[in-house]
């Protein structure tokens, strides 16, 4: 099938419009959150640092993704009760950066800093700012994750669908923290372990970020399993490929359009295919400096320099880069079965497109 003729303006204009209903949604959930702490004495702080978390950027991924499969098998319009699933999956993803950044002891998201680290900051004349932090974060993650379920409950779900629905949210979430602690235990394994980094990959980004959320969109609509298969021949390397992407912006991203620092990952010792391909292609000596150095929690940023050009000297970004190119490819050529209608097609290329070719 000829790939349809696109106004990408138009497009971009309407992805624009479809990622603001779910920040609105979330924002006014957050806010009478906040006004009902206020008013039962309990702490407004909670609900105003999650809407800090989720209103200082974030590309909306998932929730856009959810809405491109509820269009896919429904049409344009969207009502309330998709932006609101999909805001749930934006509510979670909440919850798992704010968890994810005390396990990483990340001090900055967004360009900001990261939620345990702007408490410790707050309670400073504490005995203990930085167990406080911490403890805290965890309990606004946990209440991020609180409200993702509620956002879902309370949403207007035909009963037949609701069980749907439920059933991939639980899989979702089952096969992210599958993923996150393989992630966590992979920095225990060799360097160049190249199969790890990919079934993290898979599992903590392709099925969480772009397959399940297409998923729930789509079954909200009433899709059936054809067409959800159809949605995870293009969902799978497309994830694959937006996780490899992050893996070279967390070595050679620019911190400014990343948000993050961007030695992060080496000083954490992340196991990513870009290192397990390095690893493979070095030299003995590279080797050894590598085994020496990445994991250092202490690394200079001047050893963590020599340690990038010792990577990218084994031609290593390239490979992966041409990785990105052909899972993009794939997922673009899977929307070629024609199961899916033109305007879906644009809509998810659109998507793909922006998931791939980024700088954050």
């Amino acid at each position: 099938m000829t790939a349809p003729a696109t106004n990408d303006a138009a497009l971009g204009a309407d992805l624009a419009d479809l990622k603001a209903k779910v920040t609105q949604r979330l924002v006014s959930f957050l806010d009478e959150k906040e006004c009902h702490a206020r008013d039962h004495g309990l702490v407004p702080e909670v609900p105003a640092m999650i809407r800090a978390h989720i209103t200082a950027g974030g590309k909306r991924i998932r929730p856009l993704l959810c809405l491109a499969g509820w269009q896919a098998v429904a049409g344009p319009a969207v009502p309330p009760m998709v932006v609101q699933t999909a805001a749930a999956l934006e509510m979670y993803q909440a919850f798992a950066l704010i968890h994810d950044d005390i396990i990483d002891n990340c001090l900055t998201r967004r360009s900001q800093p990261t939620v345990h680290r702007a408490l410790a900051r707050r309670y400073a004349h504490s005995n203990d700012p930085r167990h406080l932090g911490l403890s805290a974060a965890l309990l606004i993650g946990n209440m991020a994750l609180t409200w993702s379920d509620e956002l879902v409950t309370t949403a207007d779900l035909p009963g037949h669908r609701r069980t749907v629905v439920s059933g991939l949210l639980d899989a979702m979430r089952e096969e992210m923290h599958y993923g996150q602690y393989l992630d966590l235990l992979a920095t225990l394994g060799p360097l160049d372990d190249r199969q790890t980094p990919l079934i993290v990959a898979r599992y903590k980004t392709a099925k969480y970020t772009v397959e399940r959320p297409l998923h729930i969109g789509a079954a909200l609509a009433g899709a059936d399993t054809g067409f959800l298969d159809a949605l995870s021949r293009f969902a799978l390397p497309l994830g694959d490929a937006f996780q490899l992407r992050d893996d070279l912006l967390g070595l050679f991203g620019d911190p400014g359009a990343t948000g993050k620092p961007v030695f992060d990952d080496l000083r954490e010792g992340k196991r990513t295919l870009v290192l397990a391909v390095a690893v493979g292609e070095a030299n003995q000596d590279q080797k050894d400096f590598l085994t020496e150095h990445v994991g250092d929690a202490g690394l200079s940023d001047d050893t963590a320099r020599q340690v990038l050009d010792i990577i990218t000297s084994t031609g290593a970004p390239a490979t992966v880069e041409r990785m990105i190119v052909e899972r993009h490819a794939e997922a673009v050529a899977a929307l070629d079965d024609k199961v899916l209608p033109r305007a879906a097609v644009a809509t998810l290329r659109r998507i793909a497109d922006d998931a791939v070719h980024r700088e954050s």
